[in-house]
């Protein structure tokens, strides 16, 4: 089972470091911090994705379940380790007849002390049975863990996009403004209708409605954050991070070595376990338990005592046991068929996540080191031309949107690797690196 330091390391690779982070190993979530439109800043605390981790592990009912669980079981357990009860009884015989066994004078009693004799090693299936099935819970819980872990991190990086796409939108306000002033310039100077002004003004209501846009859905992602730990009305804000800082790793055929290491597939380790109890449980029941009973009788007659003693034993318990028997056997053969498949799920998943963020990587690289400096070039030269009437509003506008469009690629291309990247870490259970992240430097 991992250990919580490395639980906490897990999912934060790459994710949300600060901007123009300089290479280095992947470190958890710096602790800066960030403003949000319409937060109040003086009550408002800011927050890591470590903070995230840790209010989950601690809150989320889906884990302080398994508390309740584990008690469950244990006291199943202990109610398992009891052997069978001894039982205490009596027998009035012969009394409130007719005749000489009339009222109680001929009564005769009978005073008796009966159990059963397990037979088979039912009480140490039992126990084992019962134990097999905490240790069980442990992994399950690992599990469910990594499971909310992942979902976590998922989370904070959608507010962390948000918060970049609010800062697109800025982006491309500071450019809708520029085209503004010159459309009015070349207007007030009679180069240009008032057709073009309103255009260029339209447009800039679409870039701040655009960053209103983010605000909202900025807001909606932290409280679908904050949802994991029941809090209804979040009033922290995210620390900057830069979601366009991709790391390195390793190729897909050494992360697959690491599948190993996952609870999904150790949690066949335990249930291997379980049916094997199961098995062993059914497998007792093969042997007949006794039924005996011993007591004291006291003779009326006479007024002497006696010794009583009896057992039974049921027939045919062989036979009755053998279904339950073939049926554990068949659940415990196919557990490794169970276990190849689950293990080609997650193979395959691994390879589809390590293919898209490959993939997604070669792309955030290609825009960032080559589309994007040049669209930021031909903006500028469009807006010296357009300035100089050498160019139309429309050449310069399109020019502007391009730009935009390739950095909310860029963007979106970036947040999909992250995606992929916290599946990964979830599937192997362990944050890695094989070299330094990918430093993108400031967007053009």
């Amino acid at each position: 089972m991992h250990s919580r330091p490395a639980a906490l390391a897990v999912l934060t690779v790459a994710l949300c470091l600060p901007a123009q982070a300089q290479p280095r190993p992947v470190v958890p979530v710096a602790a800066a911090t960030h403003s949000i439109p319409g937060a109040d800043t003086r009550s408002a605390s800011t927050f890591t994705l470590d903070d995230a981790f840790a209010r989950v592990q601690d809150r989320h009912p889906d884990l302080r379940l398994f508390g309740n669980r584990y008690d469950v079981l244990e006291a199943e357990r202990d109610l398992a380790a009891q052997k069978p009860a001894f039982v205490a009884g009596a027998t009035l015989e012969n009394f409130l007849g007719s005749g000489a066994f009339n009222g109680a004078r001929g009564a005769e009693a009978t005073l008796t002390l009966a159990s059963v004799f397990e037979r088979g090693g039912k009480l140490d299936a039992r126990r084992a049975f019962a134990q097999s099935r905490i240790d069980a819970l442990a992994v399950e819980r690992e599990s469910r863990r990594l499971d909310l872990l992942a979902e976590t991190a998922r989370r904070y990086l959608a507010v962390v996009a948000e918060q970049r796409r609010i800062e697109l939108a800025d982006f491309d306000i500071a450019q809708r403004k520029r085209t503004v002033t010159a459309a009015r310039a070349r207007l007030q100077a009679g180069a240009s209708p008032e057709s073009v002004l309103l255009t260029a003004q339209a447009a800039l209501a679409r870039a701040e409605l655009a960053r209103a846009r983010g605000e909202q859905q900025e807001q909606a992602a932290r409280q679908h954050l904050a949802a994991l730990w029941g809090e209804r009305n979040p009033q922290f804000h995210i620390a900057v991070g830069d979601p366009l800082v991709l790391p390195a790793i390793d190729d897909a055929s050494v992360l697959v070595a690491l599948l190993e290491r996952t609870p999904e597939l150790a949690q066949f380790a335990d249930e291997r376990r379980l049916r094997e109890a199961r098995l062993q449980l059914a497998r007792s029941s093969a042997a007949a338990d006794v039924d005996w009973q011993v007591g004291v009788r006291r003779l009326q007659d006479t007024a002497d005592t006696a010794l009583v003693a009896g057992f039974s034993l049921p027939l045919g318990a062989r036979r009755r046991a053998e279904p339950a028997i073939r049926s554990a056997e068949a659940e415990l053969a196919s557990l490794e068929i169970e276990r190849e498949a689950k293990d080609l799920s997650l193979y395959s998943t691994l390879v589809e996540a390590h293919g898209r963020y490959r993939v997604a990587q070669l792309e955030v690289r290609r825009l960032h080191d080559d589309v994007l400096p040049k669209l930021a070039r031909a903006e500028a030269a469009a807006e010296r031309a357009y300035r100089a009437g050498a160019i139309s509003y429309l050449e310069w506008a399109q020019l502007q949107s391009e730009r935009t469009t390739a950095r909310r690629q860029q963007l979106d291309t970036a947040v999909d690797a992250q995606r992929a990247l916290i599946e990964i870490q979830r599937l192997t259970g362990q944050a890695f690196v094989a070299g330094p992240a990918i430093e993108q430097g400031s967007t053009p």
